[in-house]
């Protein structure tokens, strides 16, 4: 006879309605309360929280029945979480290397950058959102398109169009400087 957690990941795959809320309900303050401890930031630990279910909802399939539920599903947020903090960890050498270059930057170097993020602040929602997770958060098209919900195809859709009109700005910006 299944135990309760295999029964709800079978109502899951079977497309049971609420049977995916279920499995979440059941889950998510362990989950949560082991993302935090990994990671210590609230914020951080929501996040991979969400991205730590939809990882599992979207990979059900692939568990065995035959093992326990729960060694998986913790095995999948820590994942999340040290993904978490290889990017915290990446993202802290660039500021420090950002920080001893910074008397080095021209003024020129800065304009640019803002008018970078003028450009992207004229980007429709959804492109403004893929372009800063792709280039400023540094995630992977396929985390983008778990983040987002769409297919990654989508996704690298979105980023390259983004960046075709952050161009195309910046070139007519440059056009109008020079008249």
């Amino acid at each position: 006879m299944p135990n309760k957690t295999t029964q709800i990941v079978s109502d899951c795959l079977e497309g049971v309605p609420g049977a995916t809320a279920i499995l979440i309900q059941r889950f998510k303050d362990r989950v949560f309360g082991l993302c935090y401890r990994m990671l210590g930031q609230r914020e951080d630990a929501e996040d991979a929280t969400q991205e730590t279910f939809i990882r599992v909802i979207n990979n059900l399939h692939r568990w065995d029945s035959e093992r326990s539920f729960e060694p998986w599903l913790f095995t999948i947020a820590g994942n999340r979480c040290r993904t978490k903090l290889l990017k915290r960890s990446k993202q802290k050498e660039v500021q420090l290397g950002e920080n001893v270059d910074v008397a080095s930057k021209s003024h020129a170097a800065t304009g640019l950058i803002e008018e970078i993020r003028c450009a992207v602040t004229k980007l429709s929602a959804k492109h403004q959102q893929a372009f800063r997770l792709f280039h400023e958060s540094q995630c992977s098209y396929q985390e983008i398109a778990e983040k987002l919900m769409v297919p990654v195809g989508t996704i690298k859709t979105w980023v390259h169009r983004a960046r075709k009109q952050v161009v195309s700005q910046l070139k007519r910006r440059k056009a109008l400087e020079n008249e």
